[in-house]
């Protein structure tokens, strides 16, 4: 089925709406409200797909803007992903094929993983490597 797009059903929807560049929290609030109401809608039309893909982009500059994610370092990570896994350091240092010490090093942050090690534990976790460099 091909979908077409009715200009004028959007720009009733762009007035009853009035979607704009978010500035405040409350105005986000706002926004994902209206993101939920149309994400629940069923059926949705395809003008409020467009609509729903607006107030996502909006939200997502917002949220990018003043609430960052800050990146995790590989050590962090590897702490992470051995919680999380139930996995000791002992385990760590039979699949890395390196001692206790040198597991004790990455997880702390002493010692950089490097390329290899961090394509086993990719592997083995089921994450991509690039966390662990």
């Amino acid at each position: 089925m091909i979908r077409t797009f009715n200009a004028d059903s959007y720009g009733e929807l762009l007035l009853r709406y009035k979607p704009k560049p978010i500035t405040t929290d409350a105005e986000n609030d706002a926004a994902i409200a209206l993101a939920l109401q149309l994400e629940h809608c069923s059926p949705r039309t395809y003008e409020e797909d467009v609509l729903l893909e607006l107030l996502t982009t909006l939200i997502e500059k917002f949220e990018d803007e003043h609430y960052p994610i800050p990146e995790a370092s590989p050590d962090h990570m590897l702490r992470y992903i051995l919680e999380v896994s139930n996995t000791c350091q002992a385990d760590l240092a039979s699949l890395l094929l390196i001692t206790n010490d040198e597991v004790a090093e990455l997880v702390s942050g002493q010692k950089s993983i490097n390329k290899m090690q961090a394509k086993i534990l990719a592997e083995r976790f089921k994450v991509s490597s690039s966390l662990f460099l």
